[in-house]
């Protein structure tokens, strides 16, 4: 840490960051934000993470702050780019990351002015509380699920206030992780590491569960790859210092390392031991299906998608993980 003398609370005066790829959620982001209580942002800086931008972003929403929002174009480099981008624009003391698909409640702003003043000078960040509304007549589908776990998720950059100052000191964001997927937890071990402190504020911010098709957990399991670059930069416990869930990866190549060596038994004509192999597959697959299937809905559609998807997560995980292990095999560990 730096020589400065952090004893006195910060300034409340503060950004928003909000990196988008131009999804229509973006107008209620702004809209939201707009009719908030309490202190406006000194500015809303809007960077626009699109490969190819076209068309015009639903600015209007903004209502009375729309001349406070820049916009930047970031070029499809990832949220965690497109964070530093932002913060790099303000010179304000504390810069408040939100995701594009969030919705900040009415008292927001007055609540995270109380968030901040009772800060102090060692305090880097300050989270705000994620509600993740979920369907009251049926039980939640397993994507439904998944984002209800942002309401547990520590330090979720959904909605998470920075001091400059600390995000500066210490790098900001990793921008080799490019998905929105533990660049967080990254960024918040880092800021530990330096002394400053973390902690979860008052305020309270919506975040609807997005649209999406059946197939949406397959492409989930690209996060295994930066589980991977976490190891690599934190060591194996940064799950526990991360306050992050370990996850189904070491089932998953058990599983798969089952399949594969049903299929070599085969091809060697060793029927009965494939046999073996292959039903402890079954049983795995099965094991995990039903995990999924019976906190859900248990509609026939959600069943078929659950059934079909736990017979290809097992292999793309461990695809992913191998992956990673290729990708950032020259990943160096930071020291603590």
């Amino acid at each position: 840490m730096s020589g400065v003398d952090r004893r006195k609370s910060a300034p409340t005066e503060y950004a928003v960051v909000v990196p988008t790829i131009g999804r229509p959620c973006l107008a209620q982001c702004l809209r939201a934000l707009a009719a908030t209580t309490g202190p406006p942002p000194e500015e809303i800086v809007v960077v626009d993470d699109r490969p190819a931008p076209h068309g015009e972003l639903p600015l209007g929403a903004a209502g009375a702050l729309r001349g406070r929002i820049r916009v930047l174009a970031c070029g499809g480099r990832g949220p965690a780019a497109a964070r530093n981008m932002g913060l790099r624009a303000t010179g304000a003391p504390w810069v408040v990351f939100l995701d594009d698909d969030v919705r900040v409640t009415p008292g927001w702003g007055d609540a995270l002015a109380a968030d901040l003043a009772a800060t102090d000078g060692h305090t880097g960040g300050v989270q705000g509380r994620i509600r993740v509304p979920l369907p009251v007549d049926r039980r939640p589908t397993d994507f439904e699920r998944g984002t209800a776990g942002l309401e547990d998720a520590a330090w979720a950059t959904a909605d998470m206030a920075y001091r400059a100052e600390a995000l500066k000191e210490t790098g900001g964001f990793d921008e080799r992780f490019r998905r929105a997927f533990r660049e967080d937890a990254d960024l918040a071990l880092r800021m530990a590491e330096a002394g400053w402190k973390l902690r979860r504020g008052e305020r309270v911010t919506h975040h609807p569960v997005r649209p999406a098709d059946r197939w949406a957990s397959l492409r989930a399991q690209r996060g295994n790859a930066d589980d991977v670059l976490m190891t690599r930069l934190h060591g194996a416990d940064w799950w526990r210092r991360a306050r992050a869930p370990r996850g189904r990866l070491p089932r998953h190549l058990a599983v798969t390392g089952t399949a594969a060596l049903a299929l070599l038994l085969a091809v060697a004509g060793r029927r009965g031991p494939a046999l073996g192999a292959a039903a402890l597959w079954a049983a795995g697959t099965a094991e995990f299906a039903l995990a999924r299937i019976a906190p859900g809905p248990r509609t026939a559609d959600e069943i078929a998608t659950m059934l079909c998807t736990s017979v290809a997560i097992p292999p793309l995980a461990a695809c992913h993980w191998a992956a990673g292990q290729a990708r950032h095999r020259g990943a160096v560990r930071r020291p603590r």
